[in-house]
């Protein structure tokens, strides 16, 4: 186990799925279309919480999927059967996304078994309160930076080779990046990296016909925010703010990283959507 993820995990993060109370609803809310129909993707975070819904629903699509994940074993597991119901296929890589080597592997690996890749979904990430910025430790900020955003530049180096005219890159970002975030300063500080990467690298590759855009959900039930992700003061009162009155549910954000995906949004690249119980968002 890497340095970054002993300290996550000492920290409780990422979290099990199966422990949490009540269970986060990923299952897919309609039937299929084949709008994924023949494609391979990358899902990282794909153990559980919106991640998993993801993959769920790319399945159901009709793509193979490769669950990238960092410790929970037990919940990549059920994100592995979840998609083989669907008829498809997945494999599971466990590893620290915040090395580069790793991310080598996670695009052999995945090579190996499914022989292309279609779809990078950059979706793992971390957060960790603190109502003082004199609070936030060295080592803390390092790993917030490497796990959030080096992870998606890593990923994407060691994936660019592969990727074909027509492929997608979804990276995940946040409602914080816009409203900010008075306990989560680096997290939020690393949302807004993924924003501007998100549109720089839609830049860099649209010539190659490779589109890039995000999501930036707004609150949302996963395992992140309870296992240690939020104050238990923000806890109790979690997605109450929004209009909407309410959290999400990963199967309520899973969607827009599939239309992003698939070739419904052929003519979106450098985009943002907002799945965020009904926040405006300027920008």
């Amino acid at each position: 186990m890497s340095d970054t993820a002993r300290m996550i995990h000492e920290d409780a993060l990422p979290g099990h799925e199966s422990t949490l109370l009540p269970k986060p609803d990923w299952q897919p809310r309609y039937k299929g279309s084949d709008r994924l129909a023949g494609k391979v993707a990358i899902i990282t975070g794909a153990d559980s919480g919106i991640g998993r819904a993801v993959a769920a629903l790319y399945a159901r699509e009709g793509a193979n999927v490769a669950i990238v994940y960092l410790l929970e074993d037990d919940d990549a597991a059920e994100t592995k059967r979840i998609v083989e119901a669907e008829g498809r296929k997945a494999i599971t890589i466990r590893g620290d996304l915040g090395e580069k080597t790793f991310c080598d592997d996670v695009v052999s690996r995945t090579l190996e078994a499914f022989g292309k890749i279609d779809v990078i979904v950059n979706n793992a990430g971390e957060q960790h309160p603190d109502k003082d910025i004199v609070d936030i430790s060295e080592d803390q900020l390092r790993r917030t930076f490497q796990s959030n955003i080096f992870s998606m530049f890593f990923l994407v180096q060691a994936a660019r080779p592969h990727l074909k005219a027509g492929a997608a890159i979804v990276n995940c970002t946040s409602v914080t990046m816009y409203q900010g975030s008075a306990e989560l300063l680096d997290y939020s500080a690393t949302k807004g990296a993924i924003t501007a990467f998100t549109r720089s690298l839609s830049e860099n590759l649209i010539g190659d016909g490779i589109r890039v855009n995000a999501v930036a959900p707004g609150p949302i039930w996963t395992p992140l925010n309870p296992c240690g992700g939020a104050s238990p003061e923000k806890l109790e009162h979690f997605g109450e703010s929004t209009p909407m009155g309410r959290p999400g549910q990963p199967n309520e954000v899973a969607p827009s990283f599939l239309f992003l995906a698939c070739d419904d949004s052929s003519y979106m690249s450098g985009q943002v959507l907002h799945p965020n119980g009904g926040s405006i968002i300027n920008g």
